[in-house]
């Protein structure tokens, strides 16, 4: 026979604490070949699972030589111990250390599925092992429907799977009945005696009996090695057949593999998975939620804001200082010059920005792109604007028979006919157009086609338009819908008309307060809106000034939504550390077993981290559906209070939500799948 094992001055001491060492071997030299059976014995504390952990390269600090098959594992490193504990030792264990979630079938070809190997050939080598010792009819059962015996001998099918050199038993029949101990003696038998060594670890005299050779051991030395005259080899050639057969691997456990063995350590778990899952969904399904209520309200108000404004149109007004206004000072409102000198020099500002930017000649602004425009925002006893009308035909004009007016505005390019409620978008004559407001002055009469007084004091100067009922100058021609101006009393005119009244009460040439610029595009708008951001004194419309608050607003809300979010998640981020936690303590043990049979830290690690892979894919499905139930209630909710419902839903939302889910999950399982993966197996193996 061959020497497979040689031991050559062997001690091991273990540190009590920072002051006391303790001494578990001492001087062990000894050697075995292969086809041996042999039984280490020795009282309990004696030292020999101390032995077999080293041997099994489970242990690796000792000092001497421990030389398989020439290779001296005190020299290994740790991922050579791996594969050492794969391809070249098989455990089987007093207490069986099958995993309960997983059937026979999984039990047995565990240490396949870490060689990476197809499913196809796992199950054909595990059936036939399985054969061999006699189980094959008991495939699909869960270790928890089997005898000890029959759980002992899944077990040693687990260590002969991968075709091992050595077979290390700890204590194999230490928890079975007589008759069922000399059935599992007789397997082992038959191991050692088609070439491997088999090296059993017991204190049974009967156990001891069975075997080729005797090793006793006595507080951490060897008193006795003797070889037993009156065993016999069995011819029989059973397992020289899966010798034969089985060949060794390379391979490690893929993410494939990994993510369908987590998946029936989750579904060991299902419950306790799903509750966890569904409280990050929560989370995930919020954070869906805010970003469907963000962009909605985004695009609501830009929406609202184009069915009522041309997008492809451009204000730039003077900015007005209220200062003086607040005390007492006066106010006066800004004027571009006559000349128009100061908006060409705003133009070709605008210009060399566009042309800065990338958009080409043709999308630059001309003369022929701008139109003027006088807007004017009225103070009580400062700036005023009014509008007269006999209502109850006494020909005396009470205060109840003058409206106010809030905005006076010569009628920008960008209202067309969309925005008409009722009569005609004309004001070249002298027509004038008001906001849905007019309603409320004119009570049930109908305010179009009705001609009424226009008194306006603007810079000193007050003036009238239309002083008579049948005057054509005054006429009201249209009621227009503006948006967020239709609640307020807003007074359309002609620009042309407006100035030509206005130069001949002052005396005057007329001044716009506005320019309007006509783009080639809305990219174009927004490039010069940029702009004129960047200028001093000057600003954008009204109605942009309010589109930008609002959206503003918007996003001020929907952040703070999404913080609201992300506080859940952070929550459900540390529920998932705890519950992942719990479970490495959980399954200590498994862990060991897992390394026991070559698992690498990487594989123990990314065994964990596809468990939180799954939690977090999961979690993001389950958040998608209650992202999905909550949408719709609060949109029927909404349609029915308001008429309205902001929830805008984009295609990749689902998509940002499963990544944040999964990302989430996997950080937070971190620290615990390096925990794992850090475990020692030895201590992993002991844990009861």
């Amino acid at each position: 026979m061959d020497e497979m094992l040689k031991i050559s001055n062997v001690n091991k001491i273990y540190k009590v604490n920072k002051n006391e060492n303790f001494q578990a071997l001492h001087n062990i030299s000894v050697s075995f070949s292969s086809g041996e059976l042999v039984s280490i014995v020795g009282e309990s504390g004696s030292g020999k699972s101390t032995l077999m952990n080293l041997i099994g390269g489970l242990d690796s600090d000792f000092t001497g030589d421990i030389i398989v098959s020439g290779e001296n594992l005190r020299k290994l490193t740790d991922k050579e111990l791996d594969k050492y504990r794969k391809d070249k030792v098989g455990f089987v264990f007093q207490s069986f250390n099958l995993i309960s979630h997983l059937s026979i079938l999984d039990n047995v070809t565990l240490a396949l599925t870490l060689s990476n190997v197809s499913e196809k050939e796992k199950v054909e080598r595990a059936t036939n092992i399985l054969k061999l010792v006699g189980l094959e009819s008991q495939l699909k059962k869960k270790p928890t429907q089997l005898s000890g015996g029959q759980k002992q001998r899944v077990a040693i099918a687990r260590a002969l799977i991968n075709n091992p050199d050595i077979i290390i038993a700890d204590e194999p029949t230490g928890s079975l009945d007589t008759s069922t101990t000399m059935q599992i003696l007789k397997i082992l038998k038959e191991i050692a005696d088609s070439g491997k060594l088999v090296i059993m670890v017991t204190h049974s005299e009967k156990v001891a009996s069975v075997s080729s050779r005797v090793v006793e051991i006595a507080d951490g030395r060897i008193v006795s090695d003797h070889k037993n005259e009156n065993y016999k080899k069995d011819s029989d050639k059973t397992f020289k057949e899966v010798k034969k057969k089985e060949k060794k691997l390379k391979q490690n456990l893929s993410y494939w593999s990994a993510i369908k063995l987590s998946f029936h350590n989750m579904w060991a778990s299902k419950t306790k998975n799903f509750l966890m899952a569904f409280g990050v969904a929560i989370g995930i399904g919020s954070l869906l939620l805010m970003m469907c209520f963000s962009s909605g309200i985004t695009d609501f108000i830009t929406s609202t804001m184009k069915s009522y404004s041309d997008p492809t149109i451009v204000t730039v007004s003077k900015s007005m200082d209220y200062g003086d206004m607040f005390t007492g000072g006066g106010i006066e409102i800004p004027l571009f010059d006559a000349e128009g000198e100061e908006i060409g020099q705003i133009v070709e500002g605008i210009n060399a920005y566009l042309t800065e930017n990338g958009f080409d000649e043709s999308e630059l602004i001309t003369d022929k792109n701008l139109s003027p425009g006088f807007n004017m925002m009225t103070f009580p006893g400062i700036l005023t604007a009014h509008i007269e009308y006999d209502l109850d035909g006494d020909g005396i004009i009470s205060d109840e028979e003058k409206l106010s007016i809030t905005y006076l505005y010569t009628t920008p390019p960008y209202y067309t006919e969309t925005n008409l409620v009722e009569g005609e978008m004309s004001t070249s004559e002298g027509g004038i157009m008001l906001t849905p407001s007019i309603y409320n002055f004119f009570g049930e009469e109908n305010p179009v086609g009705k001609s009424v007084k226009v008194v306006i004091n603007f810079d000193g100067t007050e003036f009238t338009i239309g002083n008579e009922i049948d005057s054509t100058e005054s006429k009201i021609t249209g009621i227009m819908d503006t948006s967020v101006f239709s609640s307020m009393p807003i007074i359309y005119i002609d620009y042309d008309f407006f100035m030509s009244k206005f130069t001949e009460y002052s005396k005057k040439p007329a001044q716009p307060t506005t320019y309007y610029i006509k783009t080639q595009s809305e990219e174009v708008s927004s490039a010069i809106n940029r702009y004129i951001s960047t200028l001093e004194g000057y600003t954008g419309s009204i109605e942009e000034g309010l589109a930008s608050m609002f959206q503003s607003m918007a996003d001020t809300i929907g952040t703070s939504l999404v913080i609201l979010s992300a506080i859940s998640l952070f929550v459900s981020a540390i529920m998932i550390l705890v519950v992942m936690y719990m479970s490495v303590s959980e399954r200590t043990k498994e862990i060991g077993v897992l390394k026991s049979i070559g698992a690498r830290k990487k594989d123990i690690h990314r065994i964990f981290s596809s468990e939180s892979f799954l939690v977090g894919l999961l979690s993001g499905l389950c958040g998608l559906a209650v992202a999905g139930f909550l949408m719709l209630v609060i949109y029927i909710i909404l349609i029915n209070l308001v008429g309205i419902a902001p929830l805008s839903f984009r295609w990749y939302y689902p998509f940002i939500a499963l990544g944040v889910s999964v990302v989430i999950s996997i950080l937070s399982g971190l620290y615990p799948a390096s925990k794992a993966a850090r475990l020692d197996p030895v201590e992993s193996l002991r844990r009861e």
